[in-house]
């Protein structure tokens, strides 16, 4: 193995802060069985001389932190409990307290200190390949006061795994367990700092905030978690600046000035974090009161509580200070010990006799410039006052600058060491110093569990101690800056816990102040990002339609998350839409069934009168009173079918209104079909045509076989593509109901069957238009299909490009247009005549119209005849017909010339064969 020498720099002869040996460099000691080791930084920098070249001698330091010392003290405090309580049987503490001055450099000094061997005379330290049987002149060590110097030591003590536990080193790189194996830690990693802070300046409305920090690992790893913290919380970083981690280092006071101008330069920013040392902290606040400096300022944990810094003259001016401290305990054990300092030796203690010198040379001044004197005086100056001055004692001013949480987690720190030594010495003598090893003592470390205020408390899998922190906040009371306890903000759950209505008027009060880079969005509005790279910065823009925001600053609008709901721009919620459907109250629903009811009692009156008239020749000539129950009763249910278009649509509806309607309406026509057929077949002298019409005029099979038809095309369109109900959303602020008919082809089939026999029908009532006058059914006829072609060509596009509740009126409309036109073309000259001209409703008046337009007819074929038969000869013939009057028709006086041929004279028709051909037709009809 190879010995290394841990050398002591000698910086000067006989002084009281020089180091002549290795013992010299200790800070304060004590013997004891076990060893413990202690890292603070009682003063806040290490001198450096201006000559050159530069020597590797450790130099005296400057600027006592009275915090620090504290510490050291409350260490001392809890070891002497300890040895003096049951707690370890016997076996008493010992330690050696080093200054690393906040230097890297000299702290790594002292670790090589407590690598040395134990009981070596040389302070040597072995290099060996396997360290599992070294005894190193400490079992573990309490510190280091800041995260970098804890970072460069814990790498250090690894090499031998001697446990390190820290009250202070807070970052969150120290929680990795690979690279720092026997680090633990007191408090929580600045993760839940940065939380915590990043959670306070969210819910305080702040986004837009600075951060200073110094220039050294701990303050770039906060940063960097603040960061992470920040983006989480949509809080944005409007400037960063980094002082120099060391007040020795030249541009220092450069950097202040240029951290200061940022501060004031940026006016929206109102809120600053600040990472750093409490000198530090101290000097660049006292730059921002020279130049009025009004902010909200975010302290760490570090300087939180730090009563030099509320202290300093005019600190209110600066605004407000809030800041998380670590949870406090019961420290008054410690708050006795201060009172009877001044009665312990100083002899092994360098700390305290230097803080009595401080004392007899500052005790002249005021509260605050003595405190500034003792920061203030390097260890060389003492030298130089050393004797001079008369001991001085202040009982109040050690009290005054306790940091409670400082002091409790340091306390907690020594008793979690001597809870793994009482596990290591449950089965050995642990008054021999090699009885175990360090890194025997670290896995017991792990396993530790301490009661502290009631409650079990101990290190996670990372090494840290998870508890709550205080949020303090810097408070005016009767003149003087204090300290108070705004809430607790709890690290597991992630929230803040008041523990009255007073501390929360405090925090509500922190809202008052406005720290955004734009203003907020309102709720009906959305952040549009502008060209700043910061999100925080934006312009605020309505939520379009159908979008809405309900809360303040949102990122997007939220979309209605239903058909069913619309939103107006600018809006903070979603309505429902209204429902719209052709409901029994709307005014031109009344007025179609006004209309269908009318048509109701037409039809119902029709049937009267018919029934009454029984037995007339009109009513006879009709078809009979089966074949007129039969088109009245099609026309009823076609008036009824109106109904089902009405009010909200429901399944049953529509199914069954265009069924109802084409099944009707194919049952109207096909009797009508019929009754075409049949006076075309009556009053037809072309015997080709009747041959025809007798073939085709089969009425029952006729009128079953056509609706038929019509009621497999409706049952299959309801069992393959059934209409239903559905909600039409073409409207931006209102809901539709409607039936949709599942297949408009089905539609358009049950459509153009109908209108398909309707043509047919029209063909044969054509044929038939020019019957006798007081019997022409077939003219009216061919005007009811003609009323009802016309409404349903004007109701396809009108159908097609409608939309909206009254899209079923359309359809309402035209089918009472349709039925009112066949109804009243094929039934009211029927009535007009049974009741207005009963003198021609009677047999004979029927026998004698018939008989003359037969007569009139027979006539037409006779002539048509000797046409042809002139034709045959190649002869263009052309007929002249003498007959007057009615009376030269039934006498015989008619005259027929044929071109170029004598006149010839004849009867068209006997008497008695006229009279026979009309009783046929009555009969027929």
């Amino acid at each position: 193995f190879v010995i290394f020498l841990v050398p002591c720099f000698v910086v000067g002869t006989d002084m009281a802060f020089s180091c002549q040996n290795a013992d010299d460099f200790v800070g304060a000691s004590s013997p004891g069985d076990i060893i413990i080791g202690g890292l603070f930084a009682v003063h806040s920098e290490m001198l450096h001389p201006d000559e050159e070249p530069i020597k590797p001698v450790i130099q005296n330091c400057a600027g006592f932190e009275i915090q620090v010392f504290l510490q050291t003290l409350a260490m001392i405090h809890a070891i002497e409990t300890i040895n003096n309580s049951t707690l370890l049987s016997g076996v008493t503490l010992g330690y050696e307290i080093y200054d690393t001055c906040a230097e890297v450099t000299k702290a790594m000094a002292s670790a090589l200190r407590f690598l040395s061997k134990f009981n070596s005379s040389e302070n040597a330290v072995e290099f060996k390949c396997n360290y599992s049987d070294y005894i190193p002149r400490v079992k573990a060590v309490t510190g280091a006061s800041y995260s970098e110097v804890s970072m460069a030591v814990s790498r250090l003590l690894a090499l031998q795994l001697i446990p390190q536990v820290s009250p202070a080193s807070s970052a969150e790189i120290l929680s990795d367990k690979i690279r720092f194996p026997s680090f633990f830690r007191t408090i929580p990693s600045d993760f839940h700092q940065t939380r915590a802070m990043t959670h306070l300046i969210h819910e305080s409305g702040w986004n837009w905030i600075g951060v200073i920090a110094t220039d050294d690992d701990n303050g770039r790893f906060a940063l960097e978690s603040f960061g992470v913290q920040a983006m989480v919380n949509n809080v944005c970083i409007a400037f960063k600046e980094m002082l120099p981690a060391y007040l020795s280092d030249s541009t220092f006071h450069t950097k202040v000035d240029q951290a200061i101008e940022k501060i004031v330069k940026e006016t929206g920013v109102n809120v600053i974090v600040v990472f750093m040392r409490q000198f530090h902290v101290l000097k660049l606040f006292k730059k921002a009161i020279e130049r009025n400096v009004n902010k909200i300022w975010i302290a760490s944990d570090n300087w939180s509580a730090a009563v030099k810094i509320s202290t300093i003259p005019n600190i209110r001016q600066l605004g407000t200070v809030v800041g998380f401290g670590f949870k406090s305990g019961d420290i008054s054990s410690f708050q006795e010990f201060l009172r009877n300092l001044h009665e312990k030796p100083t002899e092994n203690n360098k700390f305290l006799r230097e803080y009595i010198m401080l004392l007899s040379v500052c005790a002249h001044l005021e509260y605050h410039d003595f405190q500034t004197c003792i920061a203030n005086q390097s260890q060389d100056d003492l030298l130089e006052n050393d004797g001079s001055k008369p001991q001085f004692w202040r009982d109040d001013f050690l009290n005054a600058n306790v940091e409670p949480g400082f002091i409790h987690r340091t306390m907690l720190a020594v008793y979690a060491i001597a809870h793994a030594i009482k596990r290591q010495c449950k089965d050995r003598d642990c008054k021999d110093p090699s009885a175990f090893t360090p890194w025997e003592l670290l896995e017991n470390l792990k396993k530790v569990t301490i009661i502290d205020a009631d409650k079990e408390v101990k290190f996670d899998s990372n090494g840290d101690m998870s508890t709550s922190y205080d949020v303090l906040l810097w408070k005016e009371i009767d003149g003087h800056m204090e300290i108070t306890t705004m809430a607790e903000y709890d690290a597991e759950k992630g929230g803040f816990i008041f523990e009255d209505e007073e501390k929360k008027k405090d925090f509500l009060a922190l809202k008052k102040v406005q720290s955004t880079c734009s203003q907020h969005c309102r709720p009906g509005q959305v952040k549009k990002v502008t060209e700043s790279p910061h999100t925080c910065c934006y312009e605020c823009v309505y939520c379009p339609e159908n979008h809405y925001s309900n809360q303040t600053d949102m990122d997007y609008c939220h979309r209605c998350n239903n058909k069913t709901y619309w939103a107006p721009t600018n809006s903070t919620t979603c309505y429902r839409k209204t429902i719209y459907f052709l409901a029994w109250t709307d005014w031109f629903a009344i007025f179609l069934l006004f209309l269908s009811a009318f048509g109701v009692m037409l039809v119902l009156s029709i049937c009267v009168i018919f029934t009454k008239n029984l037995d007339t020749p009109v009513v006879k000539a009709s078809g009979g009173l089966t074949v007129c129950y039969i088109i009245l009763f099609s026309h009823f249910l076609i008036f009824l079918s109106t109904v089902f278009f009405i009010d909200v649509p429901t399944e049953f509806k529509c199914k069954t209104r265009q069924a109802l309607f084409g099944i009707s309406f194919t049952l109207c026509i096909s009797c009508i079909l019929i009754k075409s057929l049949k006076i075309l077949l009556a009053f037809s002298f072309d015997p080709k045509l009747q041959t025809f019409l007798k073939c085709m005029y089969k009425p029952i099979p006729t009128v079953v076989t056509c609706t038929g038809i019509q009621v497999i095309i409706c049952t299959s369109w309801l069992i393959f593509r059934t209409p239903f109900v559905s909600q039409n959303f073409s409207i931006p602020r209102a809901i539709i109901l409607e039936c949709n008919e599942g297949s408009i082809i089905a539609f358009g089939i049950m459509l153009g069957y109908i209108s398909a026999l309707a043509f047919i029908c029209f063909i044969f009532a054509f044929k038939g238009r020019k019957l006798p006058e007081n019997y022409n059914e077939a003219k009216f006829i061919t005007f009811g299909m003609l009323i009802y072609f016309i409404a349903w060509i004007v109701f396809i596009p009108v159908y097609a490009t409608t939309f909206g509740k009254y899209l079923p009126a359309v359809e309402i409309i035209v089918v009472l247009i349709s039925n009112y036109g066949i109804l009243c073309c094929t039934f009211l000259p029927k009535c007009y005549i049974i009741i207005y001209k009963q003198e021609t409703n009677t047999k004979s008046a029927f026998l004698k119209m018939v008989y003359t337009y037969s007569s009139k007819s027979a006539g037409s074929v006779a002539v048509s005849r000797i046409s042809l038969d002139s034709k045959s000869s190649s002869l263009q013939a052309t007929t002249t017909d003498s007959c007057k009057t009615e009376n030269d028709s039934v006498n015989g006086n008619c005259h027929f010339q044929v071109p170029g041929q004598p006149l010839i004279k004849g009867k068209v028709l006997p008497e008695n064969a006229a009279r026979t051909m009309a009783r046929k037709r009555v009969s027929s009809i």
